[in-house]
């Protein structure tokens, strides 16, 4: 058998890209997500695109591909590849780049103004290694509102939706014009089409008793005076978010009214102080308990001496 460099390269190209995969690793080993690539359907289910438009054949920089739909746990967040089964195929193509064979265009999604391979994930590993800056590539784009970076991670690109979502809230009801409380925050995109619903269905029911259909921004602070607050107050009350670390007030809002409308369906009456304690007693953390009663010790220590 004839000596072939190119095989040589490849195979010496690949075993240069799996150390830069394993150095990668070492060095974000207390932050997986910095080296984790990005999956399409995560990235899919949190931004929830509503329509898809085929762009056809264009010529895409390598440096904005950020993911994959299938292949996102072979690679890591720079393309470089995880395993070792991966080099037969990988020393192929990087084979036909040392050679100057002309591959077929790849396959693209795009959104947010970033691309996940659909088709061709070792194609873009060996150019992204090769310093290649651009690839051909057939492209479909997924509607969505939000810009995503390519540096971003899975929970960066929840956090910029959770923005996007909070600032299009407040800009479109005056959430905060109307009731000066601008800390309304959530952990998970979503919620705040939970609130809008919430006040749609206070405003139905102040509707019930008078003729004339009544302001939406009036129903906001009714719903914000008489359903929010006090549901916040018993929160800060009972120190509960120390039971649910990483949450916000607003979470546990929306959790504790759907808790507390259960136990009024099942028990009849059923005060909110009661319905809050049931929800922290069966699904907060028990660790949650020792800072809860120093808080609230110190608390009232701090009121007596006042």
């Amino acid at each position: 058998m004839d000596y072939d460099p190119a095989i040589e390269q490849a195979s010496a190209d690949f075993s240069r890209a799996r150390g830069k995969a394993v150095l990668s690793k070492i060095q974000n080993i207390l932050n997986t997500d910095n080296d984790r690539l990005l999956s399409f359907s995560d990235v899919r289910d949190i931004l929830k695109p509503k329509n898809e438009i085929y762009r056809g054949n264009q010529t895409v920089p390598i440096k904005l591909i950020v993911g994959s739909e299938g292949r996102y746990r072979d690679f890591n967040k720079y393309f470089l590849p995880k395993k070792d089964h991966l080099r037969h195929r990988w020393q192929s193509v990087d084979m036909a780049h040392i050679r100057d064979v002309i591959l077929p265009p790849i396959h693209l999604y795009e959104i947010g103004g970033v691309y996940f391979v659909r088709d061709g994930n070792h194609r873009v590993s060996v150019a992204k290694m090769q310093n290649v800056e651009f690839i051909d590539a057939e492209v479909i784009s997924l509607s969505t509102e939000i810009n995503i970076k390519p540096s971003m991670t899975t929970e960066e690109l929840k956090d910029a939706l959770i923005r996007f979502e909070k600032k299009i809230f407040y800009k479109e009801t005056h959430f905060g014009d109307l009731t000066k409380y601008w800390d309304m925050d959530f952990s998970s995109p979503g919620r705040y089409d939970v609130i809008y619903n919430h006040i749609l269905v206070h405003k139905y029911y102040l509707n019930e008793d008078i003729s004339e259909e009544i302001p939406l921004k009036d129903a906001i602070v009714s719903w914000y005076n008489n359903v929010f607050h006090p549901v916040i107050t018993v929160i800060k009350e009972q120190w509960l978010l120390v039971n649910f670390p990483g949450r916000t007030e607003a979470d546990l809002y929306v959790w504790i009214i759907k808790h507390w409308d259960f136990l009024k369906k099942k028990y009849g009456t059923y005060s909110l102080p009661e319905a809050a304690g049931d929800f922290t007693r069966k699904y907060g953390q028990d660790k949650g308990k020792f800072w809860r009663f120093l808080t609230m010790l110190a608390g009232r220590l701090f009121k007596l001496r006042n």
